[in-house]
């Protein structure tokens, strides 16, 4: 690798000079946001629904508005407009930033954990612009196949390939005319992934794999520029991949190297372009988020035969691109209507006022805040009040349902939620702990009994849960529920027994399930290292179990295991193994 100086010398000409020239050039103006490709747009959204669902959304409204923020003020310098730029967070623990060609820019949880300063980020959403502005991903013939085969995929499955395995003899005559041929390439059912593990399996392909060389410089050039004719230093795309190359040693499956390779390269031509850009003085970015919204609705509005989540995607979208308006205050008083509808029905026991009640109050402040002139305050403070009044009115009968002693689960969690500080609040967390328990669900069970003793420690519902957590500690194999006892304060000696059963068991659980369940509950958890490398063991071992019944021909309990990988270590080594077989035809 040439040093800083050399490079520099090579780019001068090429590539520094343009760049300068580049960014003293006005800015565009703010492009009229329209959907040029229309068939592209509705399978990348559909792909990044499903991305979403299968991942899991990150839901921390601050981060994605600082996102949004800083993601359109960049993107408005793009000129782009074929198609309209939204932003999404998932809720994955390695640092990633993802782009599918529709528009959609995914960061991980991860990522946003490493504590990027604005300019990084800026940096970061300019590259993962520029990858869709350029059409870098259509440019990718194996990404382009995948979107065009990604509604028959998620559809009719996925095949995994079996050619690492040998076919069984059966005492039969093998050949294509009994339909048995060990050349044969056609899969067999039983090798058929569906659902969400057919997901997994598309959208890893999809959206986690590396750029070329090429494009991944031409991804740091243009979107350092970008950042920098929205105002931020150009220095924070440098500061980025220090940061990413030095953490990179330590990441797991999927980092950022994975998706963008070749990172001390770009960080020293990086380092280059920055001494010959400055930052500009931003422009407002106000109408181009405006037209991002009109050009969401009105293909959500105007296109035949969208699924349901795919419309209520394009109208969280368009929430995100302007908060702000009659169309943001629709899409808001609409969310609030369905959840009022939804939890409001059924029996009367199980009207879940609070959690709406919650809901409306979050969404008057962040109008308040916003638009504090808007007419939907008033109308929201006016269907609270009615709320509260209903919910008051329904107390007196739940006081009596839950004395009498008989009612479901379902019951006892809307009481809870409804009226978390009345005195009967212990006895019912205590009752639902102990359905939880009989569920099978035993770290929510813990915490209902945390909260029976917590709240009312004297008491006798608050004892019985203190001595019930005490019996069940040493004998949990369940981690996400040992680990919500070692983080109690309470009580010395239950953490300490709670401490020392999950340190043990970290290393020795094998169910998939389990381990899964601890790094969705606890990302940031203290032996979230110990489960993910046990979890990649038991991952690996099943993998072998495929293997092995691969060989035997035993599709189906391969079929079993193979959906048990890809449904709880989607991360895993071994999930990668099985994505690497995985035979998509369109």
């Amino acid at each position: 690798m040439g040093s800083l100086n050399e490079m520099t010398r090579h780019l001068t000409l090429p590539v520094l000079l343009a760049a300068l020239l580049l960014a003293l050039l006005p800015a565009p103006p703010a492009a009229a946001q329209s959907v040029g490709d229309q068939e592209l747009f509705q399978k990348s959204t559909e792909v990044a629904q499903k991305a979403l669902e299968v991942w899991g959304v990150y839901d921390n409204p601050e981060a994605l508005q600082r996102v949004a923020d800083i993601g359109y003020r960049v993107a408005r310098h793009s000129g782009f407009a074929d198609m309209p730029i939204t932003f999404h967070l998932i809720d994955m623990a390695a640092p990633n930033a993802l782009a599918l060609p529709g528009g959609q820019i995914f960061v991980t949880r991860g990522m946003l954990d490493l504590g990027l300063d604005d300019d990084m980020l800026a940096s970061l959403l300019g590259h993962e612009i520029a990858h869709v502005a350029l059409h870098h991903q259509q440019k990718m013939q194996k990404k382009a196949t995948l979107v065009n085969v990604l509604g028959q995929a998620l559809l009719m499955g996925v095949v995994i390939a079996a050619s690492n395995s040998r076919p069984r003899y059966d005492g039969y005559p093998q050949g294509p005319v009994y339909g048995n041929d060990p050349n044969s390439k056609e899969p067999t059912e039983g090798e058929v992934v569906r659902g969400a593990a057919a997901a997994s399996i598309v959208l890893g392909e999809l959206l986690l794999r590396g750029y070329s060389r090429e494009h991944e410089d031409e991804a740091d050039q243009e979107g350092q520029r970008w950042a920098a004719a929205a105002g931020f230093d150009p220095a924070g795309t440098q500061r980025l991949m220090a940061k990413m190359e030095a953490l990179l040693p330590q990441s797991k499956e999927y980092g950022y190297l994975q998706t963008h390779p070749f990172l001390s390269d770009r960080a020293q031509a990086a380092a280059a372009r920055a001494e010959y850009l400055k930052a500009q003085t931003p422009k407002e970015s106000d109408t181009y988020r405006q037209r991002t919204q009109a050009a969401l609705l009105t293909f959500a509005d105007t296109t035949k035969k969208l699924d349901d989540k795919v419309v209520r995607l394009l109208e969280d979208d368009a929430l995100v691109a302007w908060p702000e308006g009659p169309k943001a205050d629709a899409i808001r008083l609409a969310r609030l209507h369905e959840l009022r509808d939804e939890k409001l029905a059924g029996p009367a026991g199980t009207h879940d006022y609070g959690a709406v009640i919650r809901a409306y109050q979050k969404q008057i402040g962040e109008v308040t805040r916003r638009t504090p002139e808007s007419d939907l305050i008033a109308q929201l403070q006016g269907e609270v009040k009615d709320l509260e009044s209903k919910k008051t009115a329904a107390y007196a009968k739940a006081a009596e349902v839950f004395d009498q002693g008989v009612y479901e689960t379902a019951f006892l969690e809307t009481f809870l939620s409804n009226w978390p500080d009345a005195d009967e609040a212990p006895r019912v967390a205590l009752a639902l702990g102990d359905a939880y328990s009989r569920l099978q669900l035993p770290t929510d069970a813990v915490s209902q009994y945390l909260t029976a003793w917590q709240s009312a420690p004297e008491s006798e519902a608050g004892k019985r849960a203190r001595t019930g957590l005490r019996t069940l500690a040493p004998d949990l194999d369940e981690l996400a529920a040992l680990q919500k006892l070692a983080d109690q304060d309470d009580d010395a000696e239950l953490r300490r027994l709670a401490t020392e059963r999950l340190a043990a068991k970290v290393k020795q659980f094998d169910d998939l399930r389990n381990g899964a369940e601890y790094l969705k509950r606890f990302p940031e958890g203290p032996y979230v290292d110990d489960v993910t490398d046990r979890l990649n063991t038991l991952a690996d071992k099943l993998y072998k179990e495929v293997v092995l019944y691969r060989a035997v021909g035993d599709n189906a309990e391969a079929l079993e295991r193979i959906n048990e990988i890809l449904t709880h270590a989607p991360l895993s080594p071994a999930a990668r193994q099985l994505r690497d077989q995985a035979v998509l035809e369109g």
